[in-house]
Formats: structure tokens, C-alpha cells, sequence
């Protein structure tokens, strides 16, 4: 009966939206479909058609901006909960906690006003040095679906549209704009389009964003491939396409595809494709008005679903933002994804009742990170520092000092000129900008303004190793006398930001030189580090204990300080490999990436840890790996396939240790004979199971046909051969505890 009432309303709705488009003016339709501010479409008040209100971003709520200028308007209403990044929220391997985070996002979006969250970012991880890789997820398909699912549906549960980016193949920041992605399509299928694909059909995302770069040769927002024939023919999807902002090049071919609402960085908005342009070429008859209805369509069918029109507006949900409930889902979050990848001696946990002197070294025990790293920029109500965690855990009784320990240059900003529209603005032009509309002339621009940000980068480090050998001698004497020492280290949103990808894999600021040193010094003190991307770890061997934590959220500092001293026991594991040195990786060996105009993803299916698995080359910490306060066995795997169906298996993890802790079994297929050529494992399915202490808890999962197939380019489509599969179920992508075969007929 349900299913019968959904088809009635959807048929009413398609009605209801045909009589709007029937009595809409050209030029009201094309006001609809691109902006009318930096972050709204243009309304239509007539007939009762609001603005579609945007805003980033992935980790809360972006601040407020003037409509015509990228400047703050000033106001202190709009601080909002920090959330985790997203490559944090992956470590927690818990699809509950995705949802969570979605949920929050979207209250807050709601709160504020808003109808469509930038959020999140589900691009594969091909490289560490990508400048956005703390926005996205994983390097695994499967990860990122697993949790990008739950998180869209959170987010959605608030009537407001998760706008699931960048599609697709957002791989790289340099020459991010031009950048020409040559992807063949079974890499295409397999690697980078299987978290989007599950965002349309198990999600239900109501809104798409286009990416900037182009796929053999045509611009994402342009690409009939892209966004006709497989999102909307293959995908069915009937939601709305957002451009990037500034993603739209050519008016004629945006306008014959499927990209409903072009959105920019400048302010001249009559002039954006879609705008002036677009209604010179209709006019002209060279563009059909039916491809102008055909976005107005599914603008419309997006605004209904958002009860933003249609019969059930007023009962729209309201939101809130800064909820204590949020601070306490961003807390728990933030605990699970925080990855201990060394503990020897058991050095962790600190006993707090033995340490009378703590001595924390690091300038990002110190740093907030909240209001950086491009459109994932906030204003956070409040952001805990490890150090500020720390002293809040230990309380008065224990004398805690702070040592900056390393040098970063301090960052002079701009005048409140947003870097969004600098960043691609001409030299001499006004504060307003005027866009570079020439292709090379823009390539050239940014070209040049990379290259000047790598002589700063060169420029100030001998400004730094003048300044940290006062810093490190500074640390390593007060290290001397302390019962225990904290080194809070890693990246910052000078190195993990949107627009530039970094220069190399190693620690900035000499902290490998302060870390050799310290650890000669202090052979027991911890390292841990905040950071977006895998970092090189060449003192790994001699330290005793490294706990990692990406950029966490609002709590950061609490979690850090609850784990460090045992309220907490770890259960983060890592959703990325993280190699022994960049020249590992295997487009540092391929030499495609971040190159300007043309890049080819020679690698293929070999992204992350199936290059590693095939090449045999050990990392320093593989994909899925993270340590706990306590040991996990595993036991009893059974296999069981429904005639050549879903394979059920069940198997047992019994907690062998004294305290009760969190783990991640992970389910990898291997194929045994296979027919193509086929990665040495896969993951395909995860279970985050928490065990008391000396207890086990029953694991059973389901494999389906689609888990065991690959993309035949000949048919296209997915095939699952016949054949035997070993099922693999390890602790990590190296640590495998159970095998099976399986047999598909």
C-alpha cells in the first residue's frame, strides 16, 4: 500500500511541477539556474520559488559571506560544531557514527538556514601529497561506500541535500581547473565511480556537485558521459547537478547536459554561462529552451523533496546548530578515529597518578585548525588543542609545560580578501576580480601561483632552522627532568589545503631533526601527531609509541588526552596506506601526478594497498591496521554459498586482553584462478564489533554477486566469473586471521 501512495505523490509532484515550468518566463528559468550570490540561486518570488541556500562545507558549516564579495559579514552568529574531516571519520571504520556526523551536519546546514550542504567529499585517495585529501574518505571504494551511505542519509534526514562531491576523479589539486584525467573505464567503474553510484541508488542523494578537472579531454560539468549516460541513464538519479564553483568553461555544452546550476567564485553573475550568455544562444536558436526546462525540472523536484515547496513546506524540519548533543556525537567520533600505530613496552596508557611533571613539546599541540584549509574553513565555536586536552584531563594536581619545540612561519592574511577569488584573479584587477575566461591564460595564472607559493615554502626554511635551534635546545633539556613527554607533531592547513597539493611526504618544520633528537634524549617519549595525509616516519623503529590522529573536530584535545590516558581504548585503523617513503607510492614511480595539462592513471585498479599487495612492497602502516590497549583472536569461519548466490559467513572475535575494546574485522575476496587480471585482494565488507574483556561476539555477514564481480569494458558491465574465492578476514589488509574458499557457479 505504501509503495502505491509513494507513486501517487510522486505522480502528483511531476504534476505540480510541469504547471511551474508552464508558467515560468525564460528569463525566470535562467535565473534558477545559476547564482545569484556567492552561495544562492536566483529566487522567484512570483510563483512562490525560493532561493536554493548553499554553503560548505565538510567539516560544519561554513561562516557567512557578503553576497558579492568573498569577505566574512561579520557577524558572530554563525560559529558552529567543528566536525571530524572526513579521513577521520573513515579511521572509526563505524557506520553509525557516519550516519551521526551527517545527522549533525545536516541539523546544523538546517540551522542555519540552509538547503544544500557541499558535503561530503568521497573522491579516491591516489595520492598522499593530494592537498585535499583530509576532505575525502579512503583509498578503497568499498570504505568509502560503506560510509558514505549512512552519512548522506544523516545529513538528508533534515530536509536538506547532501551535495555529494567531486564528480568524479577529483584526484589532484595542481592544475586542478585544466587538469585532463586519462581514465580507462574499468578503473573508472571499479575505483572511482562505485561510492557515487551508491550515493545515488542506496543513499538517495538529492544533489550531485560536477568536479573541476576534465575525463579524456571534457570538463566534469560539461561531460555528457559523466552526467548523461551514466548518472542519469545508467543511474536513473533525477536529482539535481551543482557545478563546482567556477567548474562551468563552455555555455552550448553545459547547457546540452545535465548540469542544472552553475555556481562561480565572482561576483558578475548576469555574465555566468548560464546566465546572459545562455539566453543569447536560446535566442539565437542554437540552444533548445527544453534543455533550460529539463534543469529547472529537477532544481524544482530537489526543492520538493527539501519541502522547500509542494504541500508539506510548513511542516520542513527547523534544525538547530550547537547542540550539546552534537559536541557529543563529534566527542565520540573523535575517540574512534584516532589510530595508534606503535605501542611497545605498553607505554600507553599513561598512569596520570604517577606524573607529577608532563612536558608537552610541539607547536600543533598548541594550533587550531578549525579556520583553515580552504572551503572546509569554519568558524568553530570551540576547538580543544591537545595541549589545552591535556590540562583539562590532568586537572592542577599535575604541573604541565610547554615547549613550542619546532618553528612555523606565521601566516599573514590578506585583508579578509577571500583566497577563493584571489586564487584565480589577474594581476591589477579590482577586490571584486574579474574572471580569467581564456583556458590557457587561467592555466598560466595558477601555474604561476603555485610556483610562487613553492619559493615561499623554500624562502622560509632558512628562517625556520635559524629559529629551531633555540626551539630544540629549549625542548630537549626540559625533556630531561619531566615523568613523561608528549610530542604533538604533524601537518597544519598550510600543507592540507584545497588549491595546492604538498611539496613532498615529509614532516615540515625540521620535526624529523627534533624527533631524532628527542628520542635519543627520551627514548620513551610519545609521538603523536594531527595531520590530513600519510606522513614519512623515518625514527618509526626507535620510537616506542605513535598515536595519529587526522583533523578530529571540536574535541580533538578531550579525545586525545581520554586515549593517551586510558579512558578511552583506541580503535581507529587506518583507511589509507601509509608508505615507508613517497617514492613507494606508485604514481611517484609512474610520475602521474600533479603534473600540469595531461595526466594518464597508468596504475589502473592499482591504487593504495593493491599496488603494495601486487608489487610486494611493505609500507611502513598497511590499509586497516591500528593497534588497541587489548588483543582480539579470531576463531570458527563457515562459509556458506546459496547456489551461487550471496556466500554467508560467520566467524567469532574473542577479546584475550583485560579491558574491553573495539575491532574492525575486515573481509577481503581473492580471486583463484582468475580469468583477468584481478588485484591480489579486495575489500569487501567490515564489521566494527566492541568485546569486553575475555568475551567473544559472533560476527555474520553477507557477500553478494556484485562483491566477487569486475567491469567488463567488452560488455559493459559487471561480471562475477565462476569460480573459487579465498575469503580472507584479517585485523588488517596484512594481518589476515581466517581463510575460506568460496565457490561461485
Amino acid at each position: 500500500m505504501l509503495k502505491k501512495d509513494e507513486k501517487k505523490n510522486e505522480k502528483k509532484r511531476e504534476r505540480d511541477i510541469e504547471k511551474l515550468v508552464k508558467k515560468l518566463t525564460l528569463d525566470e528559468k535562467i535565473a534558477m539556474i545559476h547564482g545569484a550570490s556567492l552561495f544562492r540561486s536566483g529566487a522567484v518570488e512570483r510563483l512562490g520559488i525560493p532561493a536554493i541556500e548553499t554553503s560548505d562545507g565538510p567539516m560544519g558549516v561554513r561562516a557567512e559571506f557578503m553576497d558579492d564579495r568573498w569577505i566574512p559579514s561579520g557577524n558572530e552568529d554563525d560559529m558552529v560544531s567543528y566536525l571530524p574531516s572526513n579521513s577521520a571519520l573513515a579511521s572509526s571504520w563505524n557506520t553509525e557514527l557516519a550516519r551521526d556526523m551527517g545527522h549533525v551536519l545536516g541539523a546544523e546546514a538546517r540551522g542555519r538556514g540552509k538547503d544544500v550542504i557541499l558535503a561530503p567529499g568521497i573522491n579516491i585517495k591516489r595520492d598522499p601529497l593530494c592537498g585535499r585529501n583530509f576532505e575525502y574518505m579512503s583509498e578503497d571504494p568499498a570504505l568509502t561506500r560503506a560510509l558514505a551511505v549512512p552519512f548522506i542519509q544523516g545529513v538528508q534526514e533534515n530536509d536538506v541535500a547532501a551535495c555529494v562531491k567531486h564528480f568524479a576523479a577529483n584526484v589532484q589539486e595542481t592544475d586542478r581547473q585544466m587538469v585532463d584525467e586519462q581514465i580507462d573505464d574499468r578503473t573508472l567503474y571499479e575505483l572511482y565511480l562505485p561510492a557515487f553510484k551508491a550515493a545515488v541508488q542506496e543513499a538517495g542523494a538529492y544533489s550531485i556537485m560536477g568536479a573541476y578537472n576534465k575525463i579524456n579531454g571534457t570538463h566534469c560539468c560539461e561531460n555528457k558521459r559523466l552526467l548523461d549516460e551514466i548518472l542519469r541513464k545508467e543511474w536513473s538519479f533525477d536529482g539535481a547537478v551543482i557545478s563546482d564553483w567556477g567548474g562551468v568553461h563552455k555555455t552550448k555544452e553545459t547547457a546540452e547536459c545535465s548540469m542544472d546550476l552553475e555556481m562561480s567564485v565572482f561576483p558578475d553573475f548576469d555574465e555566468y554561462k548560464l546566465a546572459n550568455p545562455l539566453k543569447e544562444l536560446i535566442e539565437k536558436g542554437e540552444v533548445s529552451v527544453d534543455a533550460v526546462d529539463a534543469k529547472v525540472r529537477n532544481l524544482l523536484r530537489m526543492m520538493y523533496r527539501l519541502k522547500m515547496i509542494g504541500p508539506k513546506k510548513d511542516s520542513r524540519e527547523a534544525g538547530a546548530y550547537n547542540a550539546p548533543k552534537h559536541r557529543e556525537a563529534v566527542l565520540r567520533t573523535a575517540q574512534e578515529s584516532m589510530i595508534l600505530l606503535k605501542n611497545e613496552k605498553h607505554t600507553l596508557p599513561l598512569d596520570a597518578k604517577k606524573i607529577k611533571k608532563l612536558l608537552v613539546i610541539g607547536a600543533n599541540a598548541a594550533t587550531l585548525h578549525s579556520n583553515g584549509g580552504g572551503s572546509a574553513e569554519i568558524k568553530a565555536l570551540y576547538e580543544i588543542c591537545p595541549l589545552a586536552g591535556l590540562k583539562m584531563y590532568l586537572g592542577g594536581n599535575t604541573k604541565v609545560e610547554y615547549a613550542q619545540g619546532y618553528y612555523v612561519p606565521k601566516v599573514e592574511k590578506d585583508g579578509g580578501e577571500n583566497w577563493q577569488a584571489t586564487s584565480v584573479m589577474e594581476d591589477g584587477d579590482s577586490e571584486i576580480g574579474k574572471a580569467v575566461r581564456d583556458e590557457a591564460h587561467e592555466n598560466e595564472n595558477n601555474r604561476r601561483g603555485d610556483e610562487e607559493r613553492l619559493a615561499k615554502l623554500e624562502r622560509e626554511k632558512t628562517e625556520i632552522h635559524e629559529k629551531n635551534e633555540k626551539l630544540f635546545a629549549e625542548a630537549l633539556e626540559a625533556a630531561k627532568d619531566a615523568d613523561a613527554v608528549i610530542f604533538v607533531g604533524g601537518l597544519n592547513h598550510e600543507l592540507d589545503i584545497e588549491g595546492f597539493d604538498r611539496p613532498d611526504m615529509k614532516l615540515p618544520y625540521e620535526q624529523d631533526l627534533l624527533i631524532e633528537a628527542l628520542l635519543k634524549v627520551r627514548k620513551d617519549t610519545i609521538l603523536t601527531f594531527v595531520g590530513g595525509s600519510p606522513v614519512e616516519m623515518p625514527w618509526r623503529e626507535q620510537a616506542q609509541a605513535i598515536l595519529w590522529s587526522y583533523y578530529a573536530g571540536m574535541e580533538t584535545g578531550t579525545a586525545l588526552a581520554q586515549i593517551i590516558f586510558g579512558d578511552v581504548n583506541p580503535s581507529g585503523k587506518l583507511a589509507e596506506t601509509f608508505p615507508v617513503r613517497y617514492e613507494d607510492c606508485v604514481t611517484a614511480k609512474n610520475g602521474q601526478f600533479g603534473k600540469w595539462g595531461k595526466i594518464a592513471l597508468e596504475e589502473g585498479l592499482y591504487c593504495g594497498y593493491r599496488y603494495y599487495d601486487r608489487q610486494r612492497i611493505k609500507p611502513a602502516f598497511c590499509f586497516g591496521y591500528g593497534l588497541s590497549y587489548t588483543d582480539f583472536e579470531y576463531s570458527g569461519l563457515t562459509l556458506k554459498a546459496e547456489k551461487g548466490k550471496n556466500v554467508k559467513l560467520t566467524f567469532s572475535v574473542k577479546n584475550i586482553g583485560k579491558r574491553a575494546g573495539a575491532e574492525t574485522a575486515q573481509i577481503y575476496i581473492a580471486p583463484i584462478a582468475a580469468q583477468v587480471d584481478r588485484p591480489d585482494k579486495e575489500l569487501k565488507a567490515f564489521a566494527k564489533v566492541e568485546v569486553g574483556a575475555g568475551r567473544s561476539k559472533k560476527i555474520s555477514l553477507t557477500l553478494k554477486p556484485e562483491d566477487f564481480a569486475y567491469f567488463d569494458e567488452q560488455i559493459h558491465g559487471f561480471v562475477a566469473d565462476a569460480g573459487d574465492y579465498e575469503i580472507l578476514v584479517g585485523a588488517s589488509s596484512e594481518d589476515i586471521r581466517l581463510r575460506g574458499i568460496a565457490t561461485l557457479s
